[in-house]
């Protein structure tokens, strides 16, 4: 590769479209014209029970397909840098490593209950087709019929459950169909931030620093340019401070503490209970 791959690694809801827009706003740094890739990522293991996929499905085939939807980014766009953020990633970082194994990492952390909040009106949302159409672009040919029927599924649930949510949505954990049968939805929205952001810290705690950063979300909001600096030091990306103050005008910190605020206090304290190690790892307990 004749340009930079980085990967944006972290939990839904945790800031992680922000940060790509951020940085696309940079001359000569691109990314896909959608919100997620997941679809090409999965390619050659597209039947696979979850999203954690392991190192060893990153074989000669699969690493040759997601290259070259790197490298049409890089060509369409004339980057230096390509920028690529899927959530479910989070959970196969190793499996990501061994496909893109010169890719840096930004990884950004959220307090988790702020993003269940968030998350949690995801998994009730309505029909969004502009945000489906743009995705479906990137729709491998041959995992059409398997995403169709899947997606037709996912709306018939929600149209048809009395608990009005998705069958399914964002990383997708081993058992998760046992644990949506077991935990409430708030409950597995935690659960899913937490994996992500463990399995994620696991995997990077084994890697370089020199290849990974990370970026606590409510930082960035607070102090967006200083924080965007840090980041392109990391990145080793020139850019005015024109540039940087402009790429970040539209970043706020409203949406702190927005995610708990939605939550009564017995739920807060329930889920605290449920995730408490890993928020406070991070001081979020």
């Amino acid at each position: 590769m004749d340009y930079q791959p980085i990967v944006i690694i972290g939990a839904p809801r945790s800031g992680t479209n922000m940060l790509r827009d951020v940085l696309s706003k940079v001359e000569g740094v691109a990314t896909w014209p959608c919100d997620e890739i997941n679809y090409i990522w999965r390619h050659g293991n597209v039947r696979y029970p979850s999203d954690e996929l392991p190192i060893e499905a990153a074989g000669e085939s699969v690493r040759s397909y997601i290259h070259a939807q790197f490298d049409w980014v890089a060509r369409r766009y004339r980057a230096h840098t390509v920028v690529e953020k899927t959530c479910a990633n989070s959970l196969r970082v190793p499996f990501v490593d061994a496909v893109i194994p010169n890719a840096r990492y930004l990884f950004i952390r959220r307090d988790g209950l702020d993003a269940v909040g968030s998350a949690m009106k995801r998994w009730k949302a309505k029909l969004d087709i502009p945000y489906l159409m743009r995705k479906t672009r990137f729709v491998p040919l041959s995992d059409l019929p398997y995403y169709g029927g899947r997606y037709l599924w996912n709306r018939l649930y929600r149209s048809l459950s009395r608990v009005e949510r998705l069958a399914f949505w964002g990383p997708q954990l081993d058992g998760m169909d046992e644990l949506l049968k077991k935990h409430s939805l708030d409950e597995v929205c935690a659960l899913q931030w937490q994996a992500c952001v463990e399995k994620a810290a696991d995997a990077f705690a084994g890697m370089s620093k020199e290849r990974w950063l990370e970026i606590p979300y409510e930082a960035f909001v607070d102090s967006p340019e200083s924080e965007f600096v840090r980041i392109l030091t990391f990145l080793g990306i020139d850019a005015t401070p024109e540039e940087i103050a402009k790429a970040v005008e539209g970043v706020r910190s409203d949406s702190v503490g927005k995610g708990r605020v939605a939550l009564d206090e017995a739920s807060l304290q329930r889920l605290d209970q449920l995730v408490h190690n890993t928020l406070a790892r991070y001081g979020y307990a």
